[in-house]
């Protein structure tokens, strides 16, 4: 008979005059084995009995009779167990699934079926734990994560565990613990099955269980287990202390440990916890998102955050979602024979280890669509969002900031705070700092992003929102704020003539952005111009001798600063059409509108005394009727026109009821002003000329009548297309009403003084709901363009998640440009959901910036664990709940890459809180394991109390010995498995 205790005593230290103390770890009930044997001396009387009572009790039963002269309380008890035993026996993995099968958060594989059983006054739940697929039962060196607790402290694979129903859901009687398992064993047995059998016992916190298994022969497994959850005794805290506690289950006296050798199977898994950052530089981080995503104060933070140099940091500081990482060192197979090896492998170095395993410890909880607690673009965007719903209620952004105007404020709450006027001063500041300008061949920001209609990530605007973001919370009262604020500064600018930061004040107007933008990339223009007029007329004034003595070569050619438009390109269509700007080709620069730089170009020759504005000569091109060279005149730019200018032309053009059928009056006037600038430079031209120099293709050479050129030039022969020749061209209508006049003396195409005032006036005015919806669309925009410069390094998951989202994003904000949105509108709830894709990218973008940080000097590693995040992240996203299972997978570390890894577990310092007293050995630079986890096993003992010399069935091939012992410095757990013929 066997009882599972343990004694050990304490030994005095040298140094210490402390008395010796005696700590006993009790791991089970005295009278068990009793019960044990009761049970199995009675076994076969139960069986007997309750065999032949089995047909009469399912014939009262179908009576609602129950006559207990046959069947007794516990035997009835026994019986309802077997029932349902056997029904589970009876049915497969796959119909207990269909049945309603729970399945359990550490494993893919493993599920749990109940039963509720009443014995008496007391009601007790039987729990059937199984796995539905087939990799064997847990061996000694098998540390696989997705096994249940009971699986790995005693190596059995199909269990049950009864249990009261309670709060504790322990027993904490022991004749009742007895009784249990009795019941349950004597079922079992009556079942033939091999199911081991376990019930909880003392205080939930010990995790304390007894059970037996029916092995199938004349032998029976037993397990106890049982922990110390306070100080654990100094000789338990070293491997030769556990060993011994080992053998000395099956010797006869401890005083024969120091003369026998027992070949006892040796495993052992040693867990490190690295921490990514210390409690200093959270602390940082939560200050620093305190600010509402600014550093409006001024001050600095001496710590240095992790996500410093990314591009999110300018916004905010994220949290570092690798909290840290779990390092696993795994001894497998180890044969042992005596405590002198336990105590050299205490001493030995983990890199000593069979295999390494790393584990990122990661946030476990997925976020509700209803919670936004993480700091990030995505939450910002869904406030942003209800702003846009909030901006309906009224008619101007000045409404939202006075109070006294019902129409903007009877719906606003008191958390919608204004910040202080020193905070929008300084947001102001940086957006206008002088001197920061883009070019327009830098300007567009991701190409990627081309398809959404906001504006790009350097330009004013886009800038604008993204502080609008963290300013105040970003509440409607906010916003409004900041705009009115930005408008004005935009207005002082304008009348200042200050050039506008972050626009280009060159190159044509992108029409592809939101309708903002294009009007401050054409009030940035308008600045422009004003200022070159400002500066010519200074220039000017004193240089009108020069400009009159300037030679006829210089007249030809040309200064630097002016522009010559040369077409040649090719048209098509009717013959009232007229071509766009992507028809006409540049080959030299074009005069500015606006500029009041020009060159007569008058040539000092008798011929061409009238000849005006001339850029240069025509490429071996003649005039027809003189005969003499063709000359390139200087034109003006063509007008620039924002979107809704482009809208309202045809309308012009309608209201002009004029016979010309252009698309625009622009366009008329452009061509009209070309035509001038020709004839001026052309005194002697024709229309057919300037069709050859402005419209190449509508002009077709007659290769039948064309005679070689002779010396003197002769003129070329031809004639023109077939839309050109038609009656009532509307192009040579234009050609005999337009004057001889070079561009220095034409009217502007444009004014840009209206066309400013113009700009402002629509920002002043414009309607919040308007002004929300051009913010929404440039903030995802640019928030997607900042994320993707992210460094990431090679994790093709990650980029083609980014490419996704690129994808998702202009068809979710397409509504936004029609102008068509309601405060009931379903684009409001489409826009939120929107906001949740944007932050599980956002989410998995952080992590790959983490990870490859990290793991620089190791990428394999990060790919790897980043590939298992994924594909443990992405079923999850957009179900809108939090899981309870936590990412738990482990990546096997390359020998190479040891190195590495050990190098992540620094030195520990005396001011880190996680420092823990030296005393488990194996240390990893500096560093013990967080947790110790060994399995001691041994098959068949000769001459040991449990072995039987007569038993048909030899125990050499049967693990008589099982020993899982799990501990810290602070606790210790140990389950024990023992097989035996009694």
């Amino acid at each position: 008979m066997a009882s599972f205790s343990i004694s050990t005593k304490v030994e005095p230290d040298a140094d210490d005059d402390c008395v010796a103390e005696e700590e006993v770890f009790h791991f089970s009930y005295l009278f068990h084995s009793l019960v044990i044997h009761w049970f199995l001396s009675l076994q076969c009387h139960y069986r007997i009995r309750a065999n032949a009572n089995l047909l009469a009790l399912l014939a009262l039963q179908f009576e609602n009779f129950d006559d207990f002269t046959i069947a007794s309380p516990w035997e009835r008890f026994i019986y309802e167990i077997e029932a349902v035993c056997r029904d589970w026996m009876t049915d497969s993995p796959k119909r207990l699934l269909d049945k309603g099968a729970v399945a359990l958060v550490y494993s893919n594989y493993s599920y749990k079926v109940n039963s509720e059983l009443k014995y008496g006054t007391e009601s007790y739940c039987m729990e059937y734990y199984f796995e539905t697929n087939n990799n064997g039962q847990p061996g000694t060196a098998d540390w696989r994560s997705g096994f249940h607790d009971l699986q790995l402290c005693f190596g059995v694979k199909e269990f049950l565990v009864i249990s009261p129903k309670s709060v504790s859901s322990t027993v904490l009687d022991a004749p009742e613990a007895s009784k249990l398992l009795s019941a349950v064993a004597i079922a079992l047995s009556n079942c033939s099955s091999l199911w081991a059998a376990f019930v909880p016992v003392h205080d939930p916190s010990r995790k304390a269980y007894i059970g037996i298994q029916n092995m199938g022969t004349v032998f029976t497994r037993r397990f106890e287990a049982d922990g110390i959850c306070s100080q654990v005794p100094r000789r338990l805290m070293h491997l030769e202390g556990l060993y011994e506690l080992f053998v000395s289950k099956f010797v006869h006296s401890t005083l024969d440990l120091p003369t026998n050798f027992f070949k006892v199977q040796f495993a052992m898994m040693l867990t490190y916890k690295m921490l990514a950052h210390d409690d200093y530089n959270m602390k940082a981080i939560d200050a620093q998102n305190t600010n509402s995503g600014e550093n409006l104060t001024g001050e600095t933070s001496n710590e240095t955050l992790w996500d410093n140099d990314c591009p999110w940091s300018e916004w905010y500081s994220a949290e570092d979602p690798v909290k840290g990482f779990e390092l696993i060192t795994i001894w497998s197979k180890k044969m042992v024979e005596s405590s002198l090896e336990m105590a050299e492998l205490e001493n030995a170095s983990p890199y000593e280890a069979e295999k390494w395993l790393i584990c990122p410890i990661c946030a476990p909880k997925l976020p509700e669509v209803s919670e936004w607690n993480q700091i990030g673009f995505a939450s910002q965007l869904h406030i942003l969002v209800d702003a846009l719903k909030m901006s309906f209620k009224a008619q101007f952004m000045e409404n939202f900031v006075s109070a006294d105007d019902n129409s903007g404020s009877e719906n606003l709450n008191s958390s919608m705070v204004i910040l202080p006027p020193t905070v929008s001063d300084q947001v102001l500041k940086e957006l206008f700092q002088e001197g920061v300008q883009v070019t327009y061949s830098a300007y567009g920001g991701n190409k990627t992003s081309g398809a959404i209609k906001g504006a790009p990530l350097e330009s004013l605007f886009a800038q604008f929102c993204l502080h609008s973001l963290w300013f105040g919370y970003c509440n409607i009262r906010a916003i409004a704020v900041l705009w009115i604020e930005f408008v004005r500064e935009v207005r002082r600018c304008w009348e200042e003539s200050q050039l506008i930061p972050r626009m280009p004040a060159n190159g044509p107007i992108d029409l592809s952005t939101c309708l903002i933008n294009q009007k401050l990339q054409m009030l940035a223009v308008c600045i422009e111009k004003k200022c070159e007029v400002n500066e010519d007329y200074q220039d000017c004034i004193g240089s009108e001798d020069q400009i009159e003595s300037m030679t006829e070569e210089e007249s030809v050619v040309g200064d630097d600063s002016f522009k010559m438009r040369i077409s040649c390109g090719d048209f098509s269509g009717n013959v009232d059409s007229f071509p766009t700007a992507g028809d006409i080709h540049y080959s030299v620069k074009t005069v500015s509108a606006f500029s009041g730089k020009h060159s007569d170009g008058d040539d000092k020759k008798p011929s061409d005394i009238t000849r005006r504005g001339s850029a240069s000569i025509a490429d071996a091109m003649m005039l027809l009727k003189s005969n003499e060279s063709m000359h390139a005149p200087y034109t003006q730019e063509a007008p620039l026109m924002t979107e809704d200018m482009h809208e309202e032309c045809p309308q012009d053009v309608e209201d002009f009821s004029d016979s010309f059928n252009f698309s625009t009056l622009v366009e008329r006037d452009t061509l009209a002003s070309d035509m001038s600038a020709f004839k001026a430079a052309n005194p002697k031209a024709v229309f057919e000329d300037f069709i050859r120099w402005h419209s190449p293709g509508d002009w077709i050479d007659d290769d039948d009548l064309e005679v070689e050129m002779s010396k003197d030039n002769s003129s070329p022969r031809g004639k023109l297309s077939k839309r050109m020749s038609k009656n009532g061209n509307s192009w040579r209508n234009i050609w005999s009403r337009s004057p001889a006049l070079p561009f220095s003396e034409q009217k502007p195409l444009i004014d840009p003084n209206r066309e400013g005032e113009k700009v402002i006036h629509y920002l002043e005015t414009l309607q919040p709901h308007q002004l929300l919806e051009q913010m929404l669309c440039t903030a995802f925009g640019a928030a997607a363009d900042t994320l993707i410069q992210t460094n990431y390094g090679e994790l093709k998951q990650m980029e083609t998640m980014m490419q996704h989202l690129y994808l998702t994003l202009p068809p979710a904000l397409k509504p936004l440009q029609e102008n068509r949105l309601s405060v009931d509108s379903e684009t409001i709830e489409d826009l939120r959901r929107l906001c949740v894709v944007f932050q599980h990218v956002e989410k998995l973008l952080t992590l790959a910036a983490s990870l490859h940080r990290k793991f620089l000097q190791a990428p394999r590693l990060a790919r790897e664990i980043f590939s298992d995040f994924y594909n443990f992240y992405i079923p999850r996203m957009g179900i809108g709940l939090i899981e309870e299972k936590e990412f738990d997978k482990k990546q096997a570390v390359w020998n190479e890459e040891r190195e590495v890894v050990a190098n992540m577990l620094v030195q520990p310092t005396a001011n880190q809180s996680w420092r823990k007293v030296l005393s488990m050995g194996n240390l990893l630079n500096g560093h013990e394991p967080i947790q110790r986890e060994i399995i001691f096993s041994l098959h068949g003992v000769n001459g040991n109390h449990y072995a039987i010399p007569t038993a048909t069935v030899s125990l050499q091939n049967i693990e008589t010995y099982r020993m899982y012992i799990c501990g810290t410095s602070n606790d210790l757990r140990v389950a024990l498995s023992v097989v035996s013929s009694d």
